[in-house]
């Protein structure tokens, strides 16, 4: 998957692009940006503005403990053009694969997210892909029977999670270390949900795809985090074109027994 040579032009970098790590995989950098394909025009709209803020304030502080990767508007300032957005690219940045560096980023990006957006974005309401579906159903008071089982089913409780607030729903993948080891965020997946949901959505993740050790399931056992692991594991469950069934299950499988 190549941009078109007027996503270069309109972005103002030369049609050379090379792979970069992270992320979904699909990214190029090209000049000083990297673009990535498959973005919403309508996300955008009010994420990038919110990122780019929140972006250049954690640039100016002493000491820096978080990044953001600044959002880049094309010459004619959109945001998207042909499902392709630009990012500044952070040169020497590597994938962050510790399980400890990704919580307590998604900590430390989650407070920051909810001091500067105080209300739910309008625009989350217009999402209608398969994540977006996936959320609604794992926050639906009724779980689905059918995915779960009625053993699996009989541990959903409704329980306060925290207050929603703007979070990043795809964290685990999309944090990078700079040059200097500083977390850089990229890729905001964004819901209105609670920040423990998020986090366990990191915890699951990583387990999953980048070889966290299970045991740090245990944290997740009861109460609220109990609740928060459930939700992540069927969100995945539901949002994953392709599921192992029979992996989730074992997963949730192990948190109720």
């Amino acid at each position: 998957m190549q941009p078109s040579p007027d996503i270069f032009d309109l972005f103002a970098v030369p049609a050379h692009p090379l792979p970069v790590d992270g992320g979904q995989g699909h990214s190029v950098r090209a000049g000083d940006l990297v673009l990535s394909p498959g973005r919403d025009a309508a996300t955008a709209a009010w994420l990038n503005p919110v990122l780019a803020r929140l972006a250049a304030q954690l640039d100016h502080e002493q000491p820096r403990s978080l990044r953001i990767a600044m959002p880049i508007p094309s010459r004619d300032l959109r945001w998207v053009i042909d499902g392709w957005s630009a990012t500044r690219h952070e040169p020497d940045a590597q994938p962050c694969r510790d399980l400890d560096v990704l919580r307590a980023t998604a900590r430390l990006l989650h407070a920051h997210l909810a001091a500067v957006v105080t209300t739910a974005p309008s625009g989350l309401d217009a999402r209608d892909d398969r994540w977006a579906r996936a959320e609604q159903a794992t926050f639906g008071t009724e779980p689905p029977l059918g995915i779960l089982g009625s053993d699996l089913a009989a541990e959903w409780v409704v329980t306060d999670l925290g207050p929603d607030q703007l979070v990043h729903g795809d964290l685990a993948n999309n944090v990078l270390l700079d040059s200097s080891g500083l977390p850089v965020v990229i890729d905001v997946a964004p819901y209105w949900r609670p920040a423990l949901w998020a986090e366990a959505v990191v915890v699951l993740d990583a387990v999953l795809w980048l070889g966290a050790d299970l045991g740090v399931l245990g944290e997740w056992t009861a109460g609220a985090r109990r609740q928060a692991m459930l939700r992540a594991a069927l969100f995945r469950l539901l949002s994953d074109a392709e599921p192992d069934v029979s992996r989730y299950r074992a997963l949730l499988s192990a948190l109720v027994s």
